[in-house]
C-alpha cells in the first residue's frame, strides 16, 4: 500500500511540476501570461523562438507591484528562475514589437508554478524526496529534447534552403554553358566560311 502511495505521488507531482506552451506572437504585439506565486515560491520560465524572422523576441518578467524583476531584448532563447519575494500575481510577457513583418513562434515552459514551495523539514520520506528530483531531471531532459528538436528543424530548413540554392545555380551555370558553346561554334564557323567577292 505504501508504494501505491508513492506511485500517486510521483505522478500528482509529475502533472503538476512543468507546463509547455507554444504560441504566436504577431508583428507589433505582445502577449503576457501571469502566475500567481505564494512568497518564497520558485518559478523558472525557458523559452525558445521557433520560427519568423529572426528569430528573436523581448522578454521581461515583473512582480505584483510592476517592478521589472528580469528583462531579456532580442534573443531567441532565455531563461529566468527566481523565487517570488512577495505572495502575488507575477507577469511574464513576451514581445515581437521591434518586428514589422515577422509572426514568431516560441516555446516555452513554466516549471513550479502550480506546486507550492517545498519546506525542507516537510520532506520526511527519502523516496518521495528521490520522486521530487526525478521529477525534475524528467522536466529539465524534455526541456532540453524540445530545445534540440527546434534547432533540428531550424537547421534542415536552412540546409533545404541551401540545396535549393545549389541547384538552381547549377542550372543556371549549365544554361549559360550551353550558350558559351552555341555562341563559340556559331563564331568558329564564321571563321571558316569561305567569303566570296563578286
Amino acid at each position: 500500500m505504501h508504494s501505491f502511495g508513492v506511485l500517486v505521488a510521483l505522478l500528482a507531482l509529475m502533472v503538476t511540476v512543468a507546463t509547455a506552451l507554444t504560441i504566436r506572437v504577431p508583428p507589433y504585439e505582445q502577449q503576457c501570461f501571469f502566475e500567481e506565486l505564494v512568497k518564497d515560491q520558485r518559478l523558472s520560465i525557458t523559452y525558445q523562438v521557433g520560427d519568423g524572422g529572426q528569430l528573436d523576441v523581448d522578454f521581461w518578467v515583473t512582480d505584483p507591484t510592476g517592478n521589472i524583476l528580469h528583462i531579456i531584448n532580442k534573443e531567441s532563447t532565455g531563461s529566468h528562475d527566481f523565487r517570488a519575494k512577495v505572495a502575488g500575481r507575477y507577469t511574464y510577457c513576451f514581445s515581437n514589437q521591434m518586428s514589422s513583418h515577422y509572426e514568431k513562434v516560441l516555446q516555452f515552459s513554466v516549471e513550479g508554478a502550480n506546486a507550492p514551495p517545498l519546506d525542507p523539514k516537510a520532506i520526511v520520506d527519502p523516496v518521495l524526496a528521490a520522486i521530487t528530483d526525478l521529477a525534475k531531471d524528467v522536466h529539465s531532459i524534455k526541456e532540453e529534447q524540445q530545445y534540440v528538436m527546434i534547432r533540428e528543424r531550424q537547421h534542415r530548413e536552412t540546409a533545404e534552403d541551401i540545396n535549393s540554392r545549389v541547384m538552381w545555380w547549377s542550372i543556371m551555370q549549365v544554361m549559360v554553358l550551353v550558350g558559351v558553346c552555341l555562341f563559340q561554334v556559331y563564331y568558329l564557323r564564321h571563321f571558316f566560311e569561305v567569303k566570296r567577292m563578286i
